[in-house]
């Protein structure tokens, strides 16, 4: 991942992707664990590709919000090209929520299609976390390692 050159947004652009993943989040559906999760996906044409958190009684078929977002995003034709991702828990309090383990090798994926490295800003109720997706995903595998 990574030959991309470092993202930063202003704060006008920054607040209206964390507005976007929350307004995701008000759509999720966790009966189980109670917390609703959004993911808002920037793309370097300006489009965001939003997703929310879908749970499933088996806990194992649960899909969480970046995994949504990305999968629409890919449905929508798009490969490559993202510049930045917002994430958010309607529930998350002092410590700002960060993607999954799982969540940031699917993230990774678009990412290196682009060859891109997303800023992640992590949200929480009073902060948040401005963090390349490299630094979240260090030595990822990606499409390149397939050759």
């Amino acid at each position: 991942m990574g030959g991309g050159a470092e993202v930063s947004l202003s704060g006008e652009q920054e607040r209206a992707l964390i507005d976007a993943a929350y307004a995701a989040a008000r759509g999720a559906y966790a009966p189980y664990s109670d917390y609703p999760v959004g993911a808002a996906l920037l793309f370097d044409d300006g489009a965001v590709v939003t997703g929310c958190n879908v749970e499933n009684a088996s806990y194992g078929l649960s899909l969480c919000a970046e995994t949504v977002a990305v999968a629409k995003a890919f449905e929508a034709g798009r490969r490559g090209g993202l510049q930045a991702v917002a994430v958010v828990g309607l529930k998350a309090d002092a410590e700002p929520i960060t993607p999954c383990g799982r969540c940031r090798q699917v993230l990774n994926e678009v990412a290196a299609l682009g060859d891109t490295d997303p800023l992640v800003l992590c949200v929480s109720k009073d902060d948040v976390r401005r963090v390349a997706l490299s630094a979240l995903l260090p030595h990822a595998f990606g499409p390149a390692h397939l050759g």
